[in-house]
């Protein structure tokens, strides 16, 4: 039976727009509701109370203080001469007349206009997130993303990245992202330092201490800053895997940070991208085994990994397949959730509709995988090379990514601070950029045209998705020796090697191919022969790798 909420604005108040927008948003959660109406007096409200038993009551006042005071008395008489104190009360109103709300007693749940809508969903579906997370056992299982991605959706849980140079300013800093609760991942971004040589601190290089992120140099620095986090509304932590000791990392950042959820790539952290020794079979081993390791201990994994390819300028059919067997690979290492994290705006000249249909073609592809077994969650973002340097400008690709990104409904939104491609973000410039988010959230939320349907969109989605079936069979029929040439990491570096799995960017690289050429052509990135200057598809673009080996 569906839980029932009635709603009013009390004694002379005529101000219904917040108790209207609650009551909607309490149908949207699943509740039956009724309206009373504006200024509705005490005994009216009680009566209602008294003939149709809701289980909560939503009274909104925005007049003088000063005249609520004597209102909220004759409630809480009548509330206690009718034996109605185990009915739920909440009240919303202005700052002032809130605080009247809360010395009176009588509301469970007081709401002054600061809060967003997230804050209101968690509480329509069964109490306050910060108590909850607070009283839960302190383990990587209980304190996971899965259970706050639940109590917020359709609101995306918000992530951001952090990690200045100094680790005594980085403390500080996420103690105050924790307070201002308009995040709910911390990603700690250690620098290359960490990253590579965490375990061996004999072969860092002092001079690039704090380079790309924060200088944490013991699981001790790592468990100091989360419990900068137990405070605001208890921000969940979250950190890469590294690029060296992958099992080992994943274990100290378990224990420290209770990670959210494991971050790995397939095929890249070694020598095809510069950062790190490992050769590419070696690595896709490793990071499998990474996989693998926190199915077993059913941690989410995010295998971040399309957007490698994209980001050194491959065309959209390659992002395609790999968002796709990132995905395949982490479901046969046994991952039970999956965080599937597209990002638009790479290469940073793809134009909305087109990086719609890629997202779509990706989003298609992985989650024809879903089973019981295997779970999905988009996480959406803005690619950062998309970002200029006049903040002003980029605050408007900030909110232009987000609300072209929320027409993939997602569960988290990783915002990218405004000011990233200026400088390191500090916790106001997050603090802001998140609230540029949430603004275009709360927009979207109240309905928003479905972009998915465009024409022009769906035209390339089909496009992608017939190109990416080409790639996948042929990488299948690459090693007919593998028992699953998708997972088999012979058959990947070998694909790699040859150039079927290629970038503009690893030109050049002794590990890779290095010859494929992309050109954007309206909005999207295509494979192009600069001799005959077409277009090249897959069919044709294989073949001619074919003659070339």
């Amino acid at each position: 039976m569906r839980k029932r909420i009635i709603g009013a604005s009390l004694g002379n108040c005529v101000h219904v727009g917040g108790v209207i927008n609650f009551l909607r948003l309490a149908e949207e959660q699943g509740y039956s509701t009724d309206f009373l109406g504006p200024a509705v007096s005490v005994d009216e409200l009680i009566g209602a109370v008294i003939e149709s038993d809701p289980d909560i009551v939503a009274i909104g006042y925005r007049l003088t203080p000063e005249t609520l005071v004597p209102l909220l008395r004759e409630l809480d008489k009548k509330i206690k001469k009718y034996s109605l104190a185990s009915k739920v009360f909440i009240f919303g109103g202005t700052g002032p007349t809130a605080e009247v709300a809360e010395r009176s007693g009588i509301f469970k749940k007081v709401f002054n206009g600061s809060e967003d809508i997230d804050d209101i969903i968690v509480f329509l579906k069964g109490g306050t997130f910060e108590k909850t997370i607070q009283n839960m056992p302190d383990d990587p299982v209980n304190h996971n993303i899965i259970e706050r991605i639940k109590s917020k959706y359709p609101f995306p849980v918000i992530r951001h990245h952090f990690g200045l140079p100094d680790l005594n300013e980085t403390l500080i800093g996420v103690r105050k992202l924790a307070n201002s609760k308009v995040l709910d991942i911390i990603s700690i971004a250690p620098d290359q330092n960490a990253q590579e040589f965490f375990f061996e601190k004999e072969k860092m290089n002092p001079n690039l201490d704090g380079a790309g992120g924060v200088a944490v140099r013991s699981p001790q620095d790592f468990k100091s800053l989360y419990n900068e986090t137990r405070t605001g509304n208890f921000p969940l932590m979250r950190c890469y895997s590294g690029t060296n000791n992958l099992i080992k990392m994943a274990e100290m950042l378990l224990e420290t940070i209770n990670n959210a959820w494991c971050a790995v790539p397939l095929c890249w952290y070694n020598v095809l991208d510069g950062r790190g020794p490992r050769g590419i079979k070696e690595s896709i081993i490793e990071n499998q085994k990474v996989m693998k390791w926190h199915g077993e201990r059913s941690v989410p994994v995010e295998v971040n990994e399309a957007h490698h390819w994209s980001l050194r300028d491959a065309h959209d059919t390659i992002a395609v397949v790999m968002a796709f067997l990132a995905a395949y690979n982490a479901k046969k290492m046994g991952v039970k959730n999956y965080i599937a994290q597209y990002m638009f705006n790479t290469p940073p000249a793809t134009s909305p509709k087109m990086d719609l249909a890629k997202m779509l073609a990706k989003i298609e592809l992985i989650e024809s995988l879903q089973d019981d077994n295997f779970t999905v969650y988009r996480q959406v973002r803005a690619g950062l090379a998309s970002f200029p340097t006049d903040m002003d400008l980029a605050k408007g690709q900030l909110a232009s990514s987000t609300y072209l990104a929320m027409a993939l409904k997602p569960h988290i939104l990783h915002v990218v601070a405004y000011c990233e491609a200026h400088h390191a973000a500090l916790p106001e410039d997050i603090i802001e950029s998140c609230k540029i988010a949430r603004g275009v959230v709360r927009n979207c939320l109240l309905g928003m045209p479905d972009m998915t349907l465009d024409n022009d969109v769906l035209k390339r989605k089909a496009e992608l998705l017939q190109e990416a079936e080409i790639l996948l069979d042929f990488l299948k029929q690459l090693n007919p020796a593998a028992e699953d040439p998708w997972t088999d990491a012979e058959t990947l570096t070998k694909a790699i090697r040859l150039g079927l799995l290629d970038a503009p960017h690893l030109k050049g690289n002794k590990h890779a191919r290095g010859r494929l050429e992309t050109r954007m052509i309206n909005g999207a990135c295509y494979a192009y022969d600069s001799g005959s200057q077409q277009i090249i598809y897959e069919k044709e673009r294989i073949q001619k790798i074919l003659q070339d080996i």
